[in-house]
């Protein structure tokens, strides 16, 4: 990681320590929220569905990502945070209480409790291993990029490549009001890359195995 880096890192890891502990008290009920995901199904719920703003990319793949992490990042949206029109406008409509429960139900969805632990992630292309160790990505996000040091950061191992292609882009992107994410420090690791770089560390990211995937409902099956 770039040592300028690592003041803001530990800042981060406090502050999100901090938050999480004045959520404790509010609980996720994954049976609620499997009656609350309509407007989430429609779109994470197909696999291989893609979105067209800002680009043509997979939507991601939620079922098995961490709770925390999926409260953290609505109510980035809620916040304007993470600028996208139709996530603010779902996110907007949703009470904590909701969001957790929701996180409950993707949490535990397609979970395979007797599954093996991820072993630690396999080198990729040297460029790309170049790139992923400049920017610290196992330092936050664990050495199998699946294990992340704090529940409110992502797993992002196997998630689709262009989507986090275009996650990382948006971090750089600054002055656009439907555009960009507002996160100090992933905006001052991506803005270390190039955007053709960050395709190279998304491409290798996505190809790794992971726990994050897309259940389809019966309906769309």
């Amino acid at each position: 990681m770039n040592l300028s880096l690592r003041p803001l890192v530990a800042l981060l890891v406090a502050s999100v320590t901090a938050l999480s502990a004045q959520a404790q008290d509010l609980k996720g009920d994954a049976a609620a929220g499997a009656k609350k995901n309509a407007m989430c199904t429609g779109c994470h719920g197909i696999a291989g569905y893609q979105a067209s703003f800002p680009e043509i990319y997979k939507v991601p793949k939620i079922s098995g990502q961490g709770e925390k992490y999926i409260v953290s990042a609505l109510n980035a949206y809620k916040k304007g945070e993470r600028k996208h029109p139709s996530m603010r406008g779902i996110a907007t409509s949703l009470t904590d209480q909701d969001m957790a429960d929701l996180a409950a139900f993707y949490a535990a969805s397609g979970v395979d409790a007797e599954a093996k632990q991820l072993d630690k992630a396999a080198d990729g292309s040297a460029k790309a291993m170049e790139l992923v160790a400049k920017g610290g990505c196992a330092s936050c996000h664990g050495d199998n990029l699946s294990k992340p040091i704090d529940p409110s950061y992502p797993k992002i191992a196997g998630q689709h490549s262009d989507y986090l292609y275009v996650a990382l882009k948006s971090y750089k992107t600054e002055g656009n009001p439907q555009v960009g994410r507002g996160n100090a420090i992933m905006a001052g690791i991506a803005k270390q890359f190039s955007n053709a770089e960050l395709k190279v560390m998304a491409s290798y990211v996505g190809s790794l195995p992971g726990v994050v995937k897309t259940v389809p409902e019966s309906r769309f099956r």
